[in-house]
């Protein structure tokens, strides 16, 4: 049995084909009983059956594999092949329809359960075998279940019944509990999240998504409850205070979709124009939230019946929020789970970046509905064929339901967040190995999400939405109810288009990084070099296959190339004409048009400042004003380009009002104001007032109060202007901010403080709060105690986190970890005030066994690492987080700690920069 220890893969000498499980979870004392009957089909000659079991009691004698033939003489030629030297005799072991049914029903009867003789027995006449292991070992470490049995078992389909019981946990992953009120009164509620690798913590499986079968689920629960699952009800008995739902079979699905929810719901209903009947459950008293997401699901699944041209494959959707949930949903094939942030939105009090979070996060869930659910990915290699094609989708549906909301140009903060990954030394490739189960947590990040839903976008502006479109389509059909590889998908699309796919792509999926692109301007000739791009300076070697698009002083004037080679050179007259041509040449030229590509630009100082002044002539796109700053902000990070440079060219964006532009120009001065008080402690101030400055014009043209039908992105633009204005202590925001917070306090429907502003107010509040002056900290608590919404929860956390003063962090910090704080809200509150950095180091050292308990080893875990660790930016300070972490990393930790401390190192090389550059960078701060 040692043998099977240790390996990245289940052995494949065996087959599920099918799931019969049966669950009583008990909420008061959060434990269940469970069985499972599995069709096995046995495809090689084995002596072992190896299946994956993690934190369940598997009770020995329960165990058995059944096995039927059709006649007493094809048994008995099976037994002359098999010799007569074994030591186990499938003689004794014939038993007739009469014992089988005995067996079988004495299993499910002794675990609780009614046995339906009609769906699994044998037929009358049929001969079966009953194999009992001889041993039945659990491998914790390995989290694999070993029976070894006497004897080769015969090839074929049999039934292997495993009788086992576990506990409800608090970890937010597998079968676990989630808590709740209901007048008044404290409850649990039965939950499952099983993606990655936890369906084995509620039932013995084959937990790999390439081991697909059908499920058959029952569940006995409280009477009074709720009790959903992937399928649609066929019957439900209530015996007293107990019930029993059972559900319709799936269609084959990996275990990972698997889902299951008891607990106490109401729901608002609706049909799609094909008769899918689409729900939102909630908690009760709660329905009216759930309406938004309700439109979005019914309008997206018509959207994507249409678009991949196959209609969704299951008579029901349900979607429902969980008060405890880790992630931001979980697409369950027909019972998707949401965090109540996600899913809820409230018309009255909910902000408009959570109307947009609920729409991009439906629509991301059910593309996977197609992309993940009936076409999986064959092994966690190739993960990012699930996740980046579901943002990549989640886009391009929302922006069809909410055109006015122009998503796809905030699709360029996503490629920003995968591009500021990938430009570190420790990313990966976005097809990554995979050899442990405790890995794969790990690459649920922006490579495979955000880097992989940007070359497909790359892609699909390459070859065409049209021919894109029509070879997905190819793709999904072909490979319905099956697994597959990256190389399916290129094949497809190479297939549609004819273009070479395979070759274009490989260097993007197969190689981790991307390349920065250096142009420069001699001769009328355009002169490329292409260099891996990384933030810590030095310019690796590696090489792409890049789609060029460049715009010359108009968006009319547009040309497309590959450049295959490290450099290549474009003579404009011969690009563009002659004529073309001279009107050109002076003019602006802007690579990466609408930023498709996923790399960054590097224009020399000609063709830097033409742009800059087509900034301020507001020639470009939203888009490209985006690209611009952004490819700056990252070539001033990796030393390839002053900060002084960098904040020459933000002065250009001081009319700037596109929300997704001005956001992400906040981010970076949030960013350089920490810097620059790393490097020059006395020009911090100076820089904060440079940003304000910068910001003033915005936030006079947006003023305090919505206007009457102003664009949604207005109201989430006003918010983060406030913000940061806030942040940087503007005494004319904090001064208005606290008078509006204040009748907030008197009535929380006031309309001085709409639900945009809000986080400002709370942020400012906290800008003044110490020891010896707490009202504004004793006045969040209150909000926050009194709040059901959890999204108000989230800001308020955020908010006390940004108090400069180090006793009330620490205050706050310890706050965190008391049991008024869900525990995946938790994170939200520990990316703290520059000032309050250290304390907060000290507090994760001084908590780091609790908080390791605690939040386990998935991505809420790593949140506080990367929150807590990254902002610092000194060498000594990695080489201390190096040295902390050295006894206490863990595998499913050890790429985001690497990532962390990098970005530790890359920042002091930064610092050490802008104190290089300090002079220059007063004068700019400095002016008027």
């Amino acid at each position: 049995m040692e043998q099977f220890k240790g390996q990245s893969r289940l052995p494949k000498f065996a087959v599920p084909k099918r799931y019969d499980i049966r669950l009583q979870p008990d909420l008061n004392s959060c434990k269940f009983t469970g069985s499972v009957a599995i069709d096995v089909d046995i495809v090689a000659e084995t002596r072992f059956l190896v299946l994956n079991v993690a934190d369940i009691s598997v009770r020995s004698d329960s165990v058995s594999l059944t096995k039927r033939n059709s006649s007493k003489r094809e048994l008995g030629e099976r037994r002359e092949d098999q010799g007569s030297g074994g030591t186990f005799s499938w003689a004794r072991n014939i038993i007739c329809y009469t014992c089988i049914s005995t067996v079988i029903s004495n299993f499910v009867k002794c675990l609780g359960g009614d046995h339906k003789e009609e769906e699994r027995s044998s037929s009358p006449g049929e001969l079966v075998q009953v194999f009992q292991p001889l041993n039945v070992e659990i491998f914790e470490e390995d989290e694999i279940l070993v029976l070894e049995f006497a004897e080769a078992l015969p090839i074929g389909v049999g039934l292997l019944a495993i009788g086992y019981e576990g506990v409800l946990n608090d970890k937010m992953k597998g079968f676990y509990r989630s808590t709740y009120e209901h007048n008044g009164e404290k409850k649990n509620m039965a939950v499952t999240q099983f993606e990655p690798v936890d369906a084995r913590r509620c039932f013995p499986c084959w937990d790999e998504p390439a081991f697909k079968a059908t499920f058959k689920i029952t569940l006995d629960v409280p009477s009074e409850l709720v009790a959903l699952s992937n399928m649609p009800i066929v019957e439900e008995k209530v015996d007293g205070h107990l019930k029993t739902v059972s559900y319709q079979e799936s269609p084959i699905m990996s275990t990972y979709l698997v889902a299951i929810v008891v607990g106490m719901f109401d729901y608002v209903e609706d049909h799609t124009s094909d008769g899918v009947k689409v729900r939102v459950y909630c908690q009760v008293g709660k329905t009216n939230q759930g309406k938004f997401a309700l439109h979005v699901a019914v309008k997206t699944l018509e959207l994507y019946k249409e678009y991949f041209a196959v209609p969704y494959s299951l008579p029901k959707l349900d979607m429902i929020a969980i008060p405890d949930f880790a992630a931001g949903a979980m697409e369950n094939y027909g019972l998707v789970t949401y965090h109540e942030t996600t899913l809820l939105f409230d018309d009255q009090c909910s902000a408009a970046a959570i109307k947009q979070r609920v729409a991009i996060i439906v629509t991301h869930e059910l593309a996977h509905q197609w992309f993940g659910n009936l076409v999986t990915m064959e092994w966690w290699t190739h993960l990012w064929l699930n996740e980046g094609f579901a943002t990549w989708m989640s886009y391009l549906a929302t922006d069809s339901l909410f055109p006015e909301w122009k998503v796809w140009t905030q699709f360029a903060v996503d490629s920003t967040i995968g591009l500021n990954l990938d430009a570190l030394e420790e990313s990966h490739p976005i097809e990554v190995e995979i050899n442990r189960a405790s890995e794969i947590d790990e690459i649920f990040d922006a490579i495979s999400y955000k880097k992989g839903a940007s070359v497909i976008q790359m892609l699909q502006s390459y070859l065409g939405a049209e021919c894109f479109q029509r070879s997905l389509t190819s793709y999904i059909k072909k490979h319905a109810s099956s697994n597959t590889k990256t190389e399916d998908l290129w094949t497809a699309l190479e297939e549609g288009s004819g273009a070479p796919v395979h070759k274009l792509m490989g260097s993007w999926t197969k190689q981790k990084g991307y390349p920065v692109v250096s142009v420069k301007i001699k001769d009328q000739k355009l002169e490329f070099e292409q260099s891996q791009f990384l933030s810590s300076g030095p310019r690796g070697d590696r090489q792409w296959i890049v789609p060029m698009t460049l715009c010359f002083g108009s968006y009319d004037i547009c040309k497309n190339f590959l450049l295959q080679t490290k450099s290549d050179t474009l003579d404009i007259n011969e690009l563009l004409g002659q004529k073309n041509s001279q009107s050109t040449f002076s003019n602006w030229i802007k690579l990466n048009a609408d930023q498709t590509g996923f790399y960054r630009v590097k224009y020399d100082a000609e063709l830097a400042a033409r742009l800059k002044t087509a900034i301020e002539k507001k020639q470009l796109s939203a888009t490209d004003r985006f690209g611009i700053l952004d490819d700056s902000f990252a070539l001033c990070i990796a030393q390839q380009q002053s900060l002084n440079s960098l904040l020459t060219l933000m002065t250009a964006y001081k009319e700037e009002l596109d929300y997704t532009v001005l956001s992400n120009l906040i981010t970076m001065s949030y960013k350089i104001t920490r810097i620059v008080a790393d490097a020059v402690p006395r020009i911090k101030d100076f820089t904060k007032k440079f940003f304000i400055r910068l910001l003033r014009n915005s936030a006079g043209k947006l003023g305090w109060e919505p206007k009457p039908g102003e664009s949604h992105l207005d109201a989430m633009l006003r918010g983060e202007v406030l913000t940061a204005l806030a942040t940087f202590g503007d005494e004319p925001t904090l001064n208005e901010t606290i008078r509006r917070f204040r009748a907030f306090l008197d009535d929380r429907n006031t309309p001085l403080l709409p639900p945009d502003i809000r986080k400002a107010a709370y942020v400012a509040v906290m800008q003044q709060v110490n020891p010896s002056n707490r009202w504004g900290y004793e006045s969040l608590l209150r909000v926050f105690r009194e709040t059901d919404l959890s999204e108000q929860k989230v800001f308020i956390l955020s908010s006390l986190a940004s108090c400069p003063d180090r006793k009330i962090t620490s205050e706050v910090l310890n706050f965190l970890l008391s049991s008024e704080v869900r525990s995946q809200h938790a994170v939200f509150g520990v990316a703290v005030s520059a000032e309050g950095r250290e304390i907060a180091w000290t507090w994760l050292k001084d908590n780091w066994e609790h908080i390791s308990a605690t939040w386990g080893s998935g991505f809420l875990l790593r949140r506080f690492i990367t929150s807590i660790v990254t902002p610092f930016a000194s060498l000594e300070k990695a080489k201390e987080i190096e040295e902390f972490f050295a006894s206490r990393s863990k595998p499913s930790m050890s790429r985001t700690l690497k990532q962390s401390i990098e970005q530790v190192q890359i920042n002091a090389k930064w610092a050490e920069s802008v104190r290089n550059d300090r002079f220059s960078i007063w004068r700019t701060v400095t002016k008027a």
